[in-house]
């Protein structure tokens, strides 16, 4: 039963509570660019990149992860 919730963290270097902690990270990142992209939504002069840029830096830190 250990292998099943350890198998993923340890393919990425990591123990199980690491990777929730930075599963959770990532989480909470994208609940607030849900939150922004929102905003944007509804007043489009505001928030005009960040979405996509932050998109864009977490998509790039998550390919370069060890």
């Amino acid at each position: 039963m250990s292998n099943l919730f350890n198998k993923h963290p340890n393919e990425v270097g990591e123990t199980y509570f690491q990777h929730l902690i930075i599963s959770w990270k990532y989480s909470f990142g994208l609940f607030r660019l849900f939150i922004v992209a929102m905003v944007h939504g509804v007043f489009p002069f505001i928030f005009k990149k960040t979405v996509s840029d932050k998109i864009i830096e977490m998509g790039d830190k998550l390919k370069n992860r060890d």
